[in-house]
Order: structure tokens, then sequence, then C-alpha cells
């Protein structure tokens, strides 16, 4: 086990620990950003023998980031109209389209089936709430990117409740539950790159219109079969050599397009983002609403008590972290926040 974080509390180690002495495990590693989690730390990266977890995967299964690029300047639109534009278009929150959006992957195959089916076909393009956000913000090259962060909303909750509730906690991949998450794991996968597609989609066709330059996906709930082994990655991003990706910091900090080093000592991943040093209700306790509003001058956001949990005095400090982290990504970009929506 590998410990790349500066910044953490006992509770994280003690999880990563009994993870690593589990038999099956072959290898681990924490990132810059980890801080305690269930069952298994946020930002941690565990390498298995035949052997898949659930819980080591998550409850937003396939959650990630995707940042699109448009041949587009800030001055030719105003953020705060902007803002109101994309809430239009995209629900926040525990809200949803009023009607089914297509889609053709096979959700009613998954292990709950018609109890979430419905509702997966309207929470389809939709934020979700917590640390999931939008933002419209600008790179180093005066460009600006849409920027998203949610993943497979409740289907992918419902998925992940299901096995840890029927299942043991621990599944051969060989066996018939294994196999049945693998299958829908992927389908909760594909189903949180659309779900983020269909919104930096919406957002950009109620901007002014431009050339689309780059996309880039990638998500961090995840396993994966790599060289014989499960790679589970819980709050943390995939950095094969080459491979690009997004990292967020917080609401006024902005986000890392990073450029992957396929460092084998760092199991070929990355921190997920900033990494959180108060818990939501310690940051609504203990941190300040005024000072909230000092440091978000500037950017367009929903600023206020609500959202104090969301603030950046709640996370580790993203530059401190993105340097901690220079062995695994190279950054290419950087990308100023211009506006935030959050649910």
């Amino acid at each position: 086990m590998r410990v790349y974080a500066e910044v953490l509390e006992p509770e994280a180690l003690r999880q990563m620990e009994h993870a690593c002495s589990l038999d099956f495990v072959l290898d681990g590693a924490l990132m810059p950003d980890a801080h305690a989690g269930y069952e298994l730390p946020i930002g941690a990266v565990v390498a298995t023998d035949g052997v898949v977890v659930p819980s080591w995967v998550g409850y937003d299964i396939g959650c990630g980031m995707s940042a699109l690029k448009l041949e587009l300047r800030p001055e030719e639109f105003d953020a705060a109209e902007m803002k109101e534009r994309i809430e239009s278009v995209v629900p926040t929150g525990f809200d949803c389209h009023e009607s089914d959006q297509e889609c053709e992957l096979p959700l009613l195959d998954l292990a709950p089936s018609e109890q979430v089916y419905r509702r997966a076909l309207r929470q389809l393009g939709t934020l979700g709430g917590g640390n999931h956000f939008l933002e419209v913000g600008v790179g180093r090259d005066g460009f600006v990117w849409i920027v998203v962060h949610s993943g497979s909303r409740g289907i992918g909750h419902a998925v992940a409740s299901w096995y840890m509730s029927h299942c043991d906690e621990y599944l051969s991949a060989d066996s018939a539950d294994g196999q049945s998450y693998e299958h829908d794991l992927e389908v909760c996968l594909e189903y949180a790159l659309q779900n983020r597609r269909i919104m930096v989609d919406r957002a950009a066709a109620v901007m002014p219109q431009a050339t689309r330059l780059e996309f880039i996906n990638r998500n961090h709930n995840h396993a994966e079969l790599k060289g014989g082994r499960w790679i589970h990655r819980k709050g943390a991003t995939h950095a094969e050599y080459g491979m690009m990706g997004v990292i967020p910091g917080n609401m006024r900090d902005g986000s890392f397009i990073v450029r992957g080093k396929g460092n084998p000592e760092w199991l070929c991943s990355s921190s997920h983002g900033a990494g959180r040093v108060y818990g939501r209700r310690a940051a609504k306790r203990e941190l300040d609403v005024e000072e909230f509003e000092r440091t978000m001058i500037g950017v367009c956001a929903n600023v206020s008590k609500d959202t104090l949990d969301e603030s950046p005095m709640a996370y580790k400090n993203i530059f401190d972290v993105m340097g901690l982290q220079s062995e695994s990504v190279e950054v290419v970009d950087y990308i100023r926040p211009l506006l935030n929506i959050k649910g």
C-alpha cells in the first residue's frame, strides 16, 4: 500500500489498511485527495485477484467528469444570463425531466429492473446534487470549456444497493453474481457517460454557436480487468499513458485538464478532485457564509448557507493536490470558472 496524501484522517488509513489485509488484494494506493468513505476511502485504488467488490466501486457507479472545449470567448456571452439558460435545460437536485429521454441501454436487464427503470429514463441528462456540478470556464488560451461532474443518478445507486444487500460482500469474478455485477456495472458506466454527454450537449446548444474543439470523458468510480487484475477505483481518475482526464478543484478554483503518465506505482491513477477536509454537516456547522461569499467574487454561482458544504474551504487546496501528483499526470490546461451550477 502506498499513500500519496499529505492530509489524511486516521479513519481513511484504517479503511485502506483493512482492505489491503484481505488475501485476494494484490496492491493498493491512496491518491492525494483521499479521505474516509464507505468501506473504502474516497481516493483509493485497489487491485484484486479474481474478485470484484461492489462497495469498492461505490453507490454512484460511473460518476466522473466530462469536458467540452469550444471555439468561443467569454466576452461573447453574459455569465449570469448563460447560467439561467443552462438551468432551464439541465434539471438539478431531485428534479428530473417531465418525459422519458431516449435511451437504448438494456436498463430492464439490470438486477433492480422495474423499480428504477422508469425514473432512470427521466433522470438521463440531469445533474443531481451534492458535489455534482456543471461549470463554464475559460482555459489558458482564452477558449471556453463546459465541464460536468455527475454520475449514474438513481439507477447506479439502486444497482449498487441491490448487490450490497443481496450478494456476498466479495464476489468471485467467475461466479454468477460476479458476472451479473460486471454486466450491470458496464451498463451503469455507459448510462453515466450518456448522462454527462446530454448535459454538455444541451449546455452548448444554448450558448453562442461555436465549433467543438475537444471532448474529454473520464469516470472515477469503476472496476476494470487489466493485466489479469481487477482494478477498483473509488474516487480516483484513470491515468494510463497519454490518457486525457479532468480533475476539478472547487467552485472557485476551477478544473485541470491532465494527461496520464501511466505510472504503475500509482496504479495508473490520479486524484478525482481536491478531496474534502470537512464533512457536509461539519462544513455547515463550522464554516462562515460571509467568507464563502467573499471568496466567490467573480464567479456566477449559487452562494448561500445551502451550498456552504460545497464552499472552497470545505476542500483541500487543489493546487497542493496537483503538485503532489506530478509523477502521475501532467497538466495540459487550467480552466478558470466563470459560472457554476449545483443542485
